[in-house]
């Protein structure tokens, strides 16, 4: 028995059906395009499921920033709505794009911006200096970045009488904070650039490109009461953002057609609470699991009606204000398949993930 172990031992070290550490798939910065300097990171190698397609964190302007978790079956529509924002935008294959804050990348997926055919590069260092010396030296097409940094970088050069060295007529796609209004004249008298507001948000990808919306999922919702000006929660999927904007028929400043006043959003008060009514699942137990995994990887809490519908032709959630904010409100019902088309692409990532094996069969589990 003694030999036969020793011959396992050096049997296992050879090949097996699980991985070595060594033998195991890495998705490094570099893999995810995100492989910049940031001042407000460390860089940790962590454990990734494999039925995420990569791992990214909220911006904490709200909170404390969460892990997200980005699924597979979420990856073709915000893939699409990265290529509407860039070809809004007017980039095209070849394009050299500055990225000046790298998580930004995964935002888009550093998938969708290799898919479309872009070069990005980051900064040195995440300084203002650094940024003008990428511009001069890289000369891109497209700058992304957050607004007021941009601004104020550009403010630097015309101060220090080194504008005309900068690269003319280029795009900034401005992210991550409210739209600095001042950048505009500033963009236009240094660089002649074209600025583009995006909203958007590490859970879903982009939203909205000047006020207007880059996916088919977005719904507004009317808040309830309230004086002053109207606001409007925005919805994605069947998820509310938990962010809210006025609408303006005079339209965004970067493009009149933009009706979503995206640089004037307010977090919403009181919040919604998503509740399913009815499900294309057979299932209640898969359904609890689906919105426990939206809990986990989204941060939004979705419930299950005590009397939901199995088996429906299409999914229904119906928005609640919270009760305890505002009271009994009536509902406001949210209908698929076009505008529940996030929340149904989290309910194909769960049945996928049920029907694979952990693949780890050191790990077991008792139900």
């Amino acid at each position: 028995m003694k030999g036969m172990l020793a011959e396992i031992a050096n049997m296992v070290k050879d090949f097996g059906s699980a991985p070595t550490f060594a033998e195991m798939p890495r998705k490094t910065l570099a893999d995810k395009g995100i492989a910049g300097p940031t001042a407000a990171h460390t860089i940790e190698e962590v454990h990734t499921p494999l039925n995420l397609a990569y791992l990214t964190f909220t911006t904490g302007s709200s909170a404390f920033q969460n892990i997200v978790g980005v699924t597979f079956a979420e990856m073709p529509r915000k893939i699409q709505a990265s290529f509407n924002v860039l070809q809004r935008a007017g980039l095209k294959a070849g394009d050299k794009v500055l990225v000046t804050y790298p998580p930004l990348v995964n935002v888009f997926s550093g998938d969708a911006m290799k898919k479309y055919g872009l070069e990005w590069r980051f900064l040195v260092r995440s300084s203002r200096d650094a940024f003008l010396a990428a511009l001069y030296e890289f000369q891109p097409q497209a700058v992304v970045g957050e607004s007021s940094f941009i601004r104020a970088a550009l403010e630097d050069a015309r101060h220090m009488g080194v504008a005309d060295e900068l690269p003319r007529d280029i795009v900034l796609l401005t992210a991550g904070t409210p739209l600095d209004l001042e950048l505009l004249p500033t963009a236009k008298s240094v660089l002649n650039a074209r600025v583009h507001d995006l909203y958007g948000c590490q859970e879903f990808g982009w939203l909205c490109m000047d006020g207007v919306p880059v996916r088919e999922d977005i719904e507004l919702v009317k808040l309830p009461g309230g004086a002053g000006q109207e606001m409007f929660e925005l919805v994605v999927g069947g998820l509310p953002m938990g962010d809210s904007f006025p609408v303006s028929a005079s339209g965004h400043v970067c493009n009149s057609e933009g009706k979503i006043i995206t640089y004037r959003r307010e977090r919403t008060y009181p919040e919604y609470e998503v509740i399913v009514k009815a499900t294309t699942l057979t299932s209640t137990v898969t359904l609890g699991r689906v919105v426990r995994s939206i809990l986990r990887i989204k941060g939004r809490i979705v419930k299950v009606s005590p009397d939901v519908v199995t088996g429906a032709e299409h999914t229904v959630l119906e928005l609640k204000p919270d009760y305890v904010s505002a009271g009994e409100q009536p509902g406001i019902i949210i209908e698929g398949p076009q505008k529940t088309q996030f929340f149904d692409d989290m309910v194909r990532a769960q049945l996928d993930y049920q029907q694979k094996a952990k693949a780890d069969p050191t790990w077991t589990k008792r139900s």
